[in-house]
């Protein structure tokens, strides 16, 4: 029957071991593509979400919009009419920001602002 001995520099090897491992995935996570912009089919006229203003706006702060008002996943994010004054009134996916007294402009009367014809 062998006994392993645990030095006091074997345990700290170890330690380093296990939060290097932690920081390579951390990092993994963080170098992940994000898109500069994101395009959503509309009649109204296509919308041109530029992600990387936003995330500017946001001060590089991601948890301020990913998972509370969308999910950060490469999923499509698919959109319904009428969604405006839902989103709004619930301040959920864009109506988070977006909305009377918000943080950023409310989608009514500001059509042009997001939907553009081509």
């Amino acid at each position: 029957m062998r006994f392993r001995i645990y030095t006091p520099g074997m345990r700290s090897l170890s330690l380093c071991l296990l939060l290097f491992a932690a920081a390579a995935g951390f990092g993994a996570l963080l170098a992940q593509k994000v898109p500069e912009q994101i395009v959503f089919s509309s009649k109204m006229g296509n919308v041109t979400f530029n992600h990387a203003a936003h995330v500017k706006r946001a001060k590089n702060d991601c948890m301020t919009c990913h998972d509370k008002l969308f999910p950060q996943s490469s999923a499509p994010i698919n959109f319904k009419a009428g969604i405006h004054k839902t989103a709004e009134a619930a301040k959920t996916s864009c109506g988070g920001c977006h909305n009377p007294g918000g943080a950023a402009f409310e989608t009514k009367g500001n059509c042009a602002k997001c939907h553009v014809k081509s």
